[in-house]
């Protein structure tokens, strides 16, 4: 709807063109405060904004496939902490069930070496109590033994309590040996666990440090997303209030084009018939100075012609006043710099000299009321910086 209200409004500012050609002038607001100019910077503004808009959308959508990258690696991240976490626990169950196997073997070899150490002992015993048996007891042995034969006897026993001995020692060491391999294949077991248990926790370490990390990025790409967001927001709602001054400045545009060509067919006064109030000429030429200071002299002219104009329409207010003070017609009005030229009298010779000839019925513009910066597609008189209609 907006879009075929816009063309309605071209098509008619086209026909309105077409039919005030013939006498050269048309009706558009003093610049740079027209209507018409006013449309083309809000609509400049508009075509900003969306480019904003777009970039900041743009930039949403980046930041959303860096916000979820980062959490799919912070995902990946939590699932390798959870799997060393397991590692570890793991690990340090094994420690522990190792230590208590090597505490259970310590035990048990603590047990050996003193089996061993008691048997040496007894050993030792033995044979001690063997050889000091046999000094005191020799001669008393033999004369007590019935016969050669039983004499051996006793040897034989002596020998075979020797041998077992012998015996249970070596088989005593051998189980002591043993368990000192089993020991220090534990300790062996112990030491290769603990190592890595060190490197667990180092990759435990160096994963929460990578999350940490990482939830830090997410957490800033976040702020940033919402951040980018809400400058899209407020692009949105510029956009919108473009579109509504738009709409309104379209509206009054066809206003104006119908005044324009009202303006084009109404009744006009001779200058003759004009009476100028007293201060009319330092006020016209003050108006001169703030619309065409920088222009040459035909510039000052075409802008004192349209003045004088005015004031000639019957569609315009009949005096240099009325015609200066219109509504929303000069924006040095407006704006307060026609003030300031009349307080500080900032007129020169050349604005002076045009509105004396203009008052006397001069003009380069012929019956144009209004002038503006020009645009593209408007045709008219073009003197200095200004399109005359």
């Amino acid at each position: 709807m907006k879009v075929m209200r816009r063309l309605a409004a071209v098509l008619v500012f086209s026909v309105f063109l077409q039919n005030v050609s013939a006498v050269g002038c048309m009706k558009v607001q003093a610049a740079p405060s027209d209507t018409q100019q006013q449309i083309n910077k809000k609509e400049e503004e508009k075509k900003e904004l969306e480019g904003n808009l777009d970039e900041t959308e743009k930039e949403v959508e980046g930041l959303k496939g860096e916000h979820s990258s980062l959490q799919g690696e912070l995902n990946n991240l939590n699932k390798q902490l959870g799997d060393v976490s397991s590692n570890l626990e793991n690990l340090e169950a094994q420690i522990e069930a190792k230590e208590q196997e090597i505490a259970q073997t310590g035990e048990v070899l603590a047990q050996a070496r003193a089996t061993e150490e008691e048997q040496y002992r007894r050993m030792v015993t033995n044979v001690r109590y063997m050889y000091e048996f046999e000094e005191r007891n020799v001669a008393a042995s033999l004369l007590s033994m019935g016969s050669f034969a039983d004499m051996l006897n006793m040897a034989d026993f002596y020998d075979s309590v020797m041998d077992y001995s012998k015996k249970l020692m070596k088989e005593y060491e051998a189980s002591r040996i043993l368990i000192e391999e089993e020991e220090a294949r534990l300790q062996a077991e112990m030491a290769q666990l603990e190592q890595l248990k060190v490197q667990a926790e180092a990759e435990k370490s160096k994963v929460s440090g990578l999350i940490s990390k990482t939830s830090n990025s997410i957490a800033q790409y976040a702020d940033q997303i919402a951040e980018a967001e809400e400058r899209a927001r407020a692009y949105e709602e510029r956009i919108k209030e473009a579109e509504k001054d738009l709409d309104a400045l379209w509206k009054k545009l066809k206003e104006e084009l119908a005044l324009s060509q009202a303006a084009a067919n109404a009744v006009w006064r001779d200058i003759s018939e004009v009476t100028f109030d007293e201060g009319d000429r330092y006020l016209l030429a003050n108006l001169i100075y703030c619309e065409a200071g920088g222009e040459p002299y035909e510039g000052k002219l075409a802008v004192a012609s349209v003045v004088i104009n005015r004031v000639l329409s019957s569609k315009f207010p009949n005096t240099v006043v009325g015609v200066v003070y219109q509504n929303k017609q000069f924006s040095p009005v407006a704006s307060g710099r026609l003030d300031l030229a009349l307080a500080a009298g900032q007129a020169n010779a050349q604005c002076y000299q045009a509105a004396d000839a203009a008052m006397s019925g001069a003009t380069n513009v012929g019956q144009c009321v209004f002038f503006r910066t020009p645009v593209e597609g408007l045709s008219g008189i073009n003197i200095g910086g200004h399109v005359f209609y």
